[in-house]
């Protein structure tokens, strides 16, 4: 299969750059207890690999995939993707700006960085279009949507566990 430059520019991955390049250009600055190390903490190994298996798996699967905008269902994936952007932009903002503010010291706030992932995850899996790698097997949005809640279920109950430790 030759790879056009349509090709390139519908690829899936590019969405993910957004949240990717946003949360790792904040990560110098956050507060110690979200920074990498301390986060992870007497996590429970078995959650680490879960969500390090789904964190690559919802990066990595766009790659193989591309997107459109030309159906019902890929026009509501666009407006999910661009609104989880920005609730997951506005929630790790909270915790950046506002670290002391009573959202960012409760759990559901603390955890929203983790939990808002779900909407430009769900958004981005339905926009989908088509695999690149085979032309059988037809592309589904639950192919990428089930990981990315996968991952989402465990980066939030790491956040949560890490929260009720620590506040």
């Amino acid at each position: 299969m030759k790879i056009t430059k349509t090709d390139i520019i519908k690829n899936g991955i590019w969405l993910t750059f957004p949240p990717l390049i946003f949360s790792l250009s904040l990560m110098t600055f956050l507060p110690n207890a979200l920074t990498p190390v301390q986060f992870d903490r007497g996590i429970p190994d078995i959650l680490l690999n879960i969500e390090s298996i789904g964190r690559i798996l919802v990066f990595a699967m766009p790659a193989f995939f591309s997107i459109g905008i030309s159906t019902t269902t890929q026009k509501r994936g666009s407006a999910l993707y661009l609104a989880g952007v920005a609730l997951y932009y506005l929630s790790y903002g909270t915790q950046h700006f506002f670290p002391n503010s009573d959202w960012s010291t409760s759990t559901i706030g603390f955890a929203a960085s983790a939990y808002t992932n779900i909407f430009w995850t769900i958004g981005l899996g339905l926009l989908g279009e088509k695999f690149y790698f085979t032309e059988r097997l037809r592309y589904r949005p639950i192919f990428y949507i089930v990981p990315a809640v996968v991952f989402v279920i465990a980066h939030s109950i790491h956040a949560v566990i890490y929260h009720q430790r620590s506040f």
